[in-house]
């Protein structure tokens, strides 16, 4: 049975408490540890989060197909077209995890926007399904010239249902993983344990959903046409709201607690309007500090505070705790006085963004693989019998086949072993299994560069076509990196001490598929630029026929660019893993206890060493 406390209000009716968080049903009253939460309720949000990814990823993954020879786009502007749909629709899950940590709660914000979701879907299928809604039919490949570009009403239906789709499922992704996660109790240790195996459960259902959106649903737009395609999209969302709905009796729901900006915008004026106040040496003088002085003068947390540790990072914040002593007895506004543990939230939110912003490059590849190796495929020999063609869309399923047997394997073999070793709940840190990811994604782009050079010289100079099989290995090597990275950065946010932005935290992690996407644009339109004004010859990119273009020379590009990325997370890895409760020594942590420890993200250094964390 779940360690919950349960509290009374002043209306007197008991509220179910995890840590310093209430949840409850679904009819608003206290939750049961017995009938509420566990892995039972977090497999119906598995249910939606397998069917989600399997309708957005048939449509994001062929999307440059359709947009080239149904909206007749340019290669370059349909590459962008793909990214920037794909960038929005992470970007926009920040608003998602803002209305629901704020206003409506993980369960209806998922529901509300599933809807939006479910609507473009069938715009989309519509549009496809109907001529007139279309350009006149062309073949971009032999006529492209010729071809007649979608604009006007046509082009506007296109980007009204893409971004229908794209509000929908940014709103709903970082919901998914969050409302699962509070199906745990993280202060339980035989809980916080299986938080991490709903991690890699998670990121299991993301792999069944990915392998049946690139084979089956792929295969349906390719035989039967885009617009049944899309249908079929359309119905898996209704499926996953349904397993969302179905599950509705068994959620533990986190209740909304207003708005989520307003203590970390409180921190910044606070210290700002204070700006020349002076910081006392004692930090238990700052307000709101409940924290125990050990015999050596170090600050550690109470035990039994709830309140986070006082730390020297960013001091000028710290004014915002100081409390003006005029004799006056008058209250200060929160605007002007804030709690050690307020600031220190908002400490370990600032703390967290370089290890986010070194996944944006490793992003940026992924847009690669979405959308140029899609065309490297296409320039390929697709034939794997005499009546069956492989569409080059799916040869992003390869890795999903390889990681739904090695993600049961990693959970249920490697994080017991590691877990032995490193004493870590997770096996190994977040951050490590961060770092192990980014640095094999460098050799998905080495790999990329090394084949598309034999495909592009053997189509130019001994006339032959390759196998689409010769560019496997980049999406494979590609795949397990990602389980790695994906799975570890939504891990670090979601375990971060900032109660109440689960699905914010989260909804971060997401942004990082946005900004690497964005960039992804940014350097198809400035390498263009720059190689064409530099050569005689046309840029890198900027034919549509890859024997013409110079794949290759990208790719590389990107492989040192994510090298150089890699090292960068190396050092931030390490700056973010220093914690003054190192400089403690091992009787002052054994004090202290190691639940008590962790809990603040403290590592007990006389059992599993002060830099455990570092990758």
């Amino acid at each position: 049975m779940e360690m919950e406390a349960r509290r009374y209000d002043n209306k007197g009716e008991s509220k179910c408490v995890i840590g310093e968080e209430i949840t409850v049903d679904w009819r608003g009253k206290p939750s049961n540890p017995n009938k509420h939460g566990g892995m039972r309720a977090a497999a119906f949000v598995l249910g939606l989060q397998a069917f989600e990814i399997m309708a957005i990823a048939a449509v994001g993954n062929n999307l440059i197909t359709y947009v080239i020879n149904e909206m007749h786009f340019p290669l370059s502007k349909a590459a962008n077209t793909v990214t920037n749909f794909v960038g929005t629709i992470f970007i926009l899950a920040l608003l998602g995890g803002y209305l629901s940590d704020s206003y409506l709660g993980c369960f209806w914000t998922m529901l509300i926007f599933g809807f939006v979701e479910l609507s473009g879907f069938i715009l989309l299928s519509v549009q496809a399904h109907l001529p007139q809604l279309k350009p006149p039919q062309c073949n971009m490949l032999t006529d492209g010239e010729n071809c007649v570009e979608a604009k006007g009403v046509k082009s506007l239906i296109f980007f009204v249902a893409l971004y229908l789709v794209a509000l929908g499922s940014g709103c709903v992704k970082p919901n998914m993983i969050a409302h699962g996660g509070d199906q745990f109790n993280q202060s339980n240790p035989k809980q916080s344990k299986k938080l991490s195996t709903y991690f890699n459960a998670a990121y299991f259902a993301f792999s069944m959903g990915e392998l049946f959106a690139l084979t089956l649903l792929v295969w349906i737009q390719t035989h039967s046409g885009m617009d049944v395609g899309f249908g079929v999209s359309a119905a898996v969302m209704a499926m996953g709201l349904i397993s969302l709905v179905s599950g509705n009796l068994y959620y533990r729901n986190k209740p909304p607690q207003g708005s989520i900006f307003t203590p970390i915008a409180q921190v910044f004026v606070a210290a700002i309007i204070k700006r020349k106040q002076t910081c006392p040496s004692n930090p238990q003088m700052l307000h709101g500090s409940q924290n125990s002085v050990l015999d050596n003068g170090i600050i550690a947390p109470s035990a039994d505070s709830g309140s986070l540790a006082h730390t020297q990072r960013f001091r000028f914040l710290d004014k915002a705790c100081i409390k003006i002593e005029d004799g006056t007895n008058i209250k200060e506004s929160p605007w002007r006085l804030c709690s050690v543990t307020q600031v220190e939230q908002v400490k370990i939110l600032i703390s967290a963004i370089p290890i986010f912003a070194c996944t944006i490059v490793f992003n940026t590849i992924l847009a690669q693989l979405q959308t140029f190796s899609v065309q490297q495929g296409g320039a390929m020999d697709t034939q794997l019998a005499k009546s069956f063609h492989i569409p080059p869309a799916s040869l992003q399923s390869i890795p999903y086949i390889i990681l739904i047997i090695v993600v049961p394997l990693y959970d249920t073999f490697f994080v017991p072993l590691a877990r032995k070793i490193t004493g870590h709940e997770s096996g190994i840190s977040p951050l490590q299994r961060i770092g192990a990811g980014l640095f094999f994604a460098t050799f998905s782009m080495v790999s990329a560069a090394i084949m598309e050079k034999k495909r592009r010289d053997a189509a130019v100079d001994s006339n032959k076509i390759l196998s689409i099989f010769w560019i496997t290995p980049q999406f494979l090597i590609f795949g397990l990196s990602e389980m790695l990275t994906a799975v570890g950065l939504i891990e670090f946010f979601y375990k971060q001490s900032l109660k109440g932005m689960q699905a914010f935290l989260t909804a971060i992690t997401y942004c990082s598929y946005s900004f690497g996407f964005y960039l992804s644009s940014l350097l198809v339109s400035l390498v263009n630029k720059i190689t064409s004004s530099s050569s005689s010859n046309q840029g890198w990119l900027s034919d549509n026929d890859l024997n013409k273009d110079r794949l290759d020379l990208f790719y590389w590009m990107l492989a040192v660019l994510s090298f150089l990325n890699f090292l960068s997370y190396l050092f931030w890895a390490r700056w973010h893993s220093y914690s003054p409760i190192s400089l403690l020594t091992t009787t002052q942590q054994e004090t202290l206890g190691d639940d008590h420890l962790n809990n603040y993200g403290f590592i007990n250094s006389s059992k599993h060493g002060v830099d455990e964390s570092m990758p």
